[in-house]
Formats: C-alpha cells, sequence, structure tokens
C-alpha cells in the first residue's frame, strides 16, 4: 500500500491529535472524511446543497442529505398547521419533509353540553362556559419515494401539481450565453 505524508500545521495539531484519538485509525477517518468532503462537493456542484431536518416528536433528532428545495406549502385549520417541503435528492428521489405543529382542540360547554358558539357568541358565550383545552407538541416526518406520483397523497393537491411541474426541469442548466 503506498504510503502518503500529510502536513500539518502547529495550529491544527490538537485537531489531529483529538482526531487520532476518537479514530484509532487516522489513515481510514482521514479516508472517511474526505469522501464525505468529495461526496458533498460534487453535489454543490451540481446544484445540490446539504439539507438538514428535524424529524420525530418535538424537536426529535436531524436528519442530513444532499438535495434541492423544488416546492413547499403547507396548510391550516383551527386544530394546527401542517407545513410541506418537497425536495429532489442528488440521487433523483424525491424527499418530503412534513411538519405537523401545534396540533390544538378546544371544547366549550354550557350545562354539560358541547357547544360551538361563532362571532360575537364565541367571545361572550365564553365568559359564562366551562373550557377545556389541549395541545400535543408537533411531530415532523421525512418521507423518500422514487416517483412523483408517490406523494400524490401525502401532500395537498395544489402543493402536489407544483412539485410535478418542477419535477421535470433539471437541477441546473447551464446556459451557454
Amino acid at each position: 500500500m503506498p504510503n502518503k505524508t500529510i502536513y500539518v500545521s502547529d495550529d491544527d495539531l490538537a485537531l489531529y491529535k483529538r482526531a487520532q484519538e476518537l479514530a484509532g485509525n487516522l489513515s481510514q477517518a482521514i479516508s472517511m472524511a474526505l469522501r464525505r468532503y468529495v461526496e458533498m462537493e460534487e453535489g454543490r456542484l451540481e446544484g445540490f446543497e446539504e439539507i438538514t431536518v428535524r424529524v420525530g416528536r418535538g424537536t426529535g433528532r436531524q436528519q442530513r442529505f444532499s438535495g434541492v428545495l423544488i416546492a413547499e406549502g403547507g396548510r391550516s385549520n383551527k386544530n394546527g398547521y401542517e407545513a410541506f417541503k418537497v425536495y429532489r435528492s442528488r440521487t433523483g428521489k424525491f424527499v418530503l419533509h412534513a411538519d405537523r405543529r401545534q396540533q390544538y382542540s378546544s371544547v366549550t360547554t354550557v350545562d354539560g353540553e358541547e357547544q360551538n358558539f361563532t362571532g360575537w357568541r364565541s367571545w361572550i358565550g365564553s365568559l359564562a362556559t366551562n373550557q377545556t383545552w389541549s395541545m400535543a407538541q408537533g411531530e415532523a416526518t421525512l418521507h423518500v419515494v422514487e416517483t412523483v406520483e408517490e406523494l400524490r397523497e401525502l401532500i395537498p393537491a395544489d402543493l402536489y401539481a407544483m412539485v410535478e411541474e418542477a419535477a421535470d426541469h433539471p437541477t441546473v442548466e447551464d446556459l451557454d450565453i
């Protein structure tokens, strides 16, 4: 196996030593880091970015991939909202990040009966009634699909139409101008 010499500046010596402690086999760590660097840099040159999203309940955990945002949208109602972002990954798959936040429920009762006051009655009626409410932490999910058609049931129709249109366009178009 050929040997290669790596120059490490005095300023980076502590970093080098720490990497060696963590990796055990520094050459393997350097190869892994170079592989990741080349992959990300080639993706950047092709128009892709490193995307990091949160998934799970509350703050959840982070997931990262290389992609480009092609469409985003959302919808809300009295119980909360959903935000959707659709990406094209570097491998050509479609990635949906769905964020459902603040799922909220409120019930107003008068003499034990559930009431639905509207307009000014909601303000006055709420003063003389019992109210209960509940709120759940939001949850975010990440779905990876092979085709645009697989997104149809996962996102609102207007957003799907935008994704379908954008899916036919290249990520980067080189212009000879």
